[in-house]
């Protein structure tokens, strides 16, 4: 799997004595990952996407016919980028031809196998073939032809080992190779065009064939692996569609496989995957969108999911604006926040967060929404890195004004994710923190799933971790999990072990939720929230999340902020004794004061924890993590120390009671 660079009654046991779902609904146990697509057994009529593929062709407008470029400008589109580029864009034009990556360095020399090698060859031959449609300067044409040589030269696009031809890379060269060779088709060579569009089709056919719908195929629609890769494909249709007779058939595919994409989406915009990958794959989901907008007059924009998306990367900004609430498979924790190991440079470049901010350009565009356009212009001022810069010469409206930060409000409760982010106002230095409990595709996949039989669920990006909560304050992250992991487990967070054990199906590989109800996940919720502007009270009900046969009849935590400090009470019954553990991370050291008190070090500010339980007894020990191991084994990465835990337990019991009071 890639790792680039998520009411008001309370349920009770009987309430959890659901159906288990069937088995397209929960994946087998023996079946490591289920990335893209797989096969289950046939159902009767015509496949899902066969129908949609019928309903809506997605056919390229007449008008584009046998003209270039079509897929996302024309030639008049072209010259009104120029003029921007010229006035109203200039110094984001300017930064953006700063920052090509055609013009800093060579494309990757054939195989190519280098982790995220190829997907920096397509963003880079796409700047450079705007750049030069743009500017007219030959360097740039020289540079975009290198980097569409070179992924010509590579044999397999993706890696060898792992899903080749058909997965992430060869989604991201198809949209660079299908954009370049649009833009730049009047000056190329007849020899250039042939060469380039003979790979482009031969990517193509492969992808579409592993896509193409057939009798018990289903797809992950709502996973990156599924609609990065048809992002692709869209695009080299229209790109190609004059000249591949199969072309009309794969953008009718696309099309198909993305409407389902936006119908599974959260209506609330929360991005189930976790920050990092709204920011790996949100462009794709842009690129395709305004690919059928253009190329078929098909606008498919307006939904909820896309609607609310800046809320999602507003609230989920830590303070400083350079950290995020890190729920899922987001970053590597403590080595991420003090800008340690390999991924730094990558995550937060010159130290500043790659957030893909100009994204929110595109919505608050389509939407004429101020709030939106507000937080792109927050999330710019803040020193954020976008990977295609260039497009905002495209997406940026200036006529559109930008809201201030003031006029939204600083807590919002994602009701589909059951998550909720609160802080005291928008500046650096306000007091903020985040609490979840929710299923981890959100309540709304519960009615989904029967509805639609060629859907499966592959949640690996998601952690067990309901209940769970991240603070920061004094401008410190006071405390959060351990991020990306091979393997994800309730230890990795601040939530609730029971006897010891985590949540769902944990500890048997990526997808924690493999094999587990998602009745029960879906009975995982919210039944009080209180949010203030000074105060916070949030009652959630865990008890879904935890396999039945350990015996938890009702698991409850408060969660609850007043007078600058938090507090925890976590209330359990069970069937037989059993021991209830809560849990503080720390990024730094953690040390014991007293008995019951702790602090855990940051810097500026550190975070002191009081625990009051009958007989509580209290351990600290290293953080570890199975880190994410290469793509197709992502459950195979090394052991990795990532930061400190403190883990207090009460004795076995039926009934306990756990209160933790925190303060910096």
């Amino acid at each position: 799997m890639s790792h680039h660079f998520s009411r008001r009654q309370f349920v009770g046991a009987a309430a959890l004595a659901l159906p288990v779902l069937g088995a397209r609904q929960v994946l087998a146990q023996d079946a490591r990952e289920a990335l893209g697509t797989m096969i289950g057994k046939p159902l009767p009529g015509a496949h899902p996407l066969e129908t949609l593929m019928q309903a809506h062709p997605a056919a390229l407008r007449a008008e584009l016919r046998g003209v270039h470029p079509r897929v996302f400008t024309t030639a008049a589109g072209l010259d009104e980028l120029r003029q921007r580029a010229k006035g109203s864009h200039r110094a984001i034009w300017e930064k953006a031809l700063a920052g090509l990556v055609a013009m800093r360095e060579e494309p990757a020399a054939t195989p190519a196998q280098t982790r995220r090698a190829q997907n920096t060859v397509a963003i880079g031959m796409t700047g450079a073939a705007l750049a030069f449609k743009i500017e007219g300067d030959e360097r740039y044409l020289k540079a975009a032809k290198r980097y569409m040589d070179a992924a010509v030269s590579y044999p397999v696009w993706g890696y060898t080992y792992s899903k080749p031809d058909i997965d992430l890379a060869a989604g991201h060269l198809l949209y660079g190779m299908g954009t370049a060779y649009d833009l730049l088709f009047d000056v190329l060579s007849e020899a250039e065009r042939t060469r380039y569009r003979d790979k482009i089709v031969r990517q193509a056919r492969l992808l579409a064939a592993h896509f193409a719908p057939k009798p018990g195929k289903s797809y992950s629609y709502s996973q990156n692996h599924c609609f990065i890769p048809i992002a692709g494909l869209a695009i080299a249709a229209y790109a190609v569609w004059d000249e591949a007779p199969e072309a009309a058939n794969w953008a009718a595919l696309s099309r198909a496989i993305f409407s389902r994409v936006l119908d599974i989406a959260s209506p609330d915009g929360y991005f189930y995957e976790g920050v990092e990958y709204w920011v790996f794959s949100m462009p794709w989901i842009i690129h395709a969108l305004d690919a059928f907008a253009h190329a078929a007059d098909d606008d498919m924009y307006d939904k909820p999911a896309l609607r609310n998306a800046h809320l999602y990367m507003a609230h989920s900004l830590t303070p400083n604006g350079q950290d995020v609430f890190d729920f899922g498979d987001v970053f590597e924790g403590p080595l991420t926040r003090a800008r340690h190991g390999e991924e730094a440079a990558r995550t937060h470049p010159n130290g500043k967060l790659h957030s893909n901010y100009n994204l929110l350009y595109r919505l608050a565009a389509r939407f004429g929404d101020k709030d939106a356009q507000g937080v792109a212009a927050w999330m710019a001022s803040q020193g954020h890195v976008c990977a295609e810069d260039f497009w905002s010469l495209q997406w940026y409206d200036p006529s559109l004004a930008a809201s201030p930060m003031s006029a939204i409000t600083p807590h919002h409760h994602f009701e589909d994710l059951g998550t909720i982010y609160w802080r005291s106002d928008w500046s650096a230095k306000a007091t903020a923190f985040a609490f979840r409990a929710g299923p981890p595709e959100g309540h709304h996949v519960a009615g989904l799933l029967a509805k639609m039989p060629d859907w499966h669920l592959e949640m690996g990006h998601s952690h067990p971790d309901a209940g769970s909560f991240m603070l920061y304050g004094g401008g410190s992250y006071l405390t959060g999990p351990m991020g990306y992991a091979g393997i994800p487990s309730s230890k990795l967070s601040n939530t609730l072990l029971i006897d010891g054990q985590g949540q769902a199906n944990e500890g048997g590989g990526h997808d924690a939720f493999r094999g587990y109800p998602y009745a029960r996940l879906d009975s995982i919720r919210f039944t009080s929230v209180t949010l203030g502007v000074d105060h916070a009270d949030i009652v959630a009900d865990l008890t879904g999340a935890y396999r039945p046969e350990l015996g938890v009849e009702r698991l409850e935590r408060r969660f609850s902020f007043a007078r600058g400090g938090w507090t925890t009470t976590d209330r359990l019954r069970a069937s037989k004794p059993v021991v209830l553990t809560a849990q503080v991370h720390g990024d730094h050291a953690i040390t014991k004061q007293a008995e019951g008190r702790f602090v855990v070090a940051g810097t500026p500010s550190s975070l002191k924890v009081e625990v009051r339980g009958k007989a509580a007894k209290a351990v600290i020990e290293p953080g570890e993590v199975i880190a994410a191991g290469p793509p197709g084994n992502v459950d195979k990465g090394p052991r990795e120390e990532r930061g400190t835990v403190l883990r207090v337990s009460l004795p076995a019991g039926k009934d306990a009671m756990l209160v933790t009071s925190m303060k910096f």
